[in-house]
């Protein structure tokens, strides 16, 4: 038993990574289609943690009423789901705003530069 995962690794590494982490992504790039601040992000993965934590509950025998599981899945979570609201964010700028934007790596935007 870790810090980190409860039952096993490749339990943790399929529900909270794959499973919770895929969820995370895509509900933060739904939320920044919708061009919704990055804190509807945060505020939407608390019910996706305690989902994830029912999923390691129902399927694998993890603890379901666990405090310190549920904050580990919950902080992935927000870490995955505001990396995909900021990565969706900055496609879009772009997009938008492509006579005057370019992009700056998977997260960030700057302004055109002249020249260049």
């Amino acid at each position: 038993m870790g810090l980190i995962w409860e039952i096993s690794l490749a339990e943790f590494v399929f529900v909270t990574l794959i499973l919770g982490g895929g969820a995370a992504w895509m509900a933060g790039r739904a939320i920044a289609g919708a061009w919704e601040p990055m804190w509807k992000t945060a505020l939407w993965m608390i019910p996706l943690a305690a989902a994830v934590r029912f999923i390691h509950f129902a399927l694998f025998s993890g603890s379901l009423l666990t405090l310190h599981f549920y904050l580990v899945d919950l902080v992935i979570l927000i870490a995955l789901g505001l990396a995909g609201h900021r990565s969706t964010l900055a496609t879009r700028m772009v997009r938008q705003y492509g006579w005057m934007l370019e992009r700056a790596g998977p997260f960030g935007w700057r302004e055109k530069r002249d020249g260049a």
